[in-house]
């Protein structure tokens, strides 16, 4: 599969089968979101790796949103410092996408979970944040419980060509 055919392939799993997500893979995971660009390098970034069952189901029990965390097993939690880099969300938005794109190659599903002003809070309680980190997300990943197929979601009329409501021409359309 090459990186295109990985973009289009990823997609948001929320089913997991319980077989655990073997060392090697999480290590490529790890690797794949500290390798994500950051603004002037500044890498205000931090990750949890939670593998950890009892702590996955705590955290899919905050909000109804983060309910794929619950049975997945192994959750990240992508968080930032601020004082670090004030582009810490595009930061750590950057890290997010590259983790769920290496899922793609590792043959497992991921979800992106918002957690940023929502149960951010709940999240620190549980995972032990300290103060001053922030918490972007949560990516629940596990072996699919679900298929989805490939795809794309362009949007004809939201791609412009040199000016806002100019149509993108047939030769660049997917």
């Amino acid at each position: 599969m090459n990186v295109f055919e990985a973009h289009l392939a990823r997609r948001s799993i929320r089913k997991y089968r319980p077989d655990p997500v073997p060392a090697e893979s999480v290590r490529r995971l790890v690797a794949a979101a500290f390798a994500a660009p950051s603004a002037v390098n500044a890498r205000p970034w931090h990750l949890m790796v939670v593998d950890d069952r009892a702590k996955c189901e705590r955290l899919g029990r905050l909000h109804d949103s983060l309910d794929p965390a619950r049975d997945a097993p192994l959750v990240f939690a992508v968080c930032g410092d601020p004082r670090v880099g004030r582009r810490w969300i595009e930061d750590c938005s950057a890290m997010t996408e590259n983790i769920l794109n290496q899922c793609v190659e590792e043959g497992l599903g991921g979800c992106w979970l918002a957690v940023r002003d929502k149960c951010e809070e709940g999240v620190r309680e549980i995972l032990g944040i300290p103060d001053g980190i922030r918490v972007l997300c949560l990516v629940s990943v596990g072996y699919p419980a679900e298929h989805k197929e490939p795809r794309t979601q362009f949007e004809r009329e939201k791609a412009h060509h040199h000016s806002w409501g100019m149509e993108l021409p047939e030769r660049m359309r997917p």
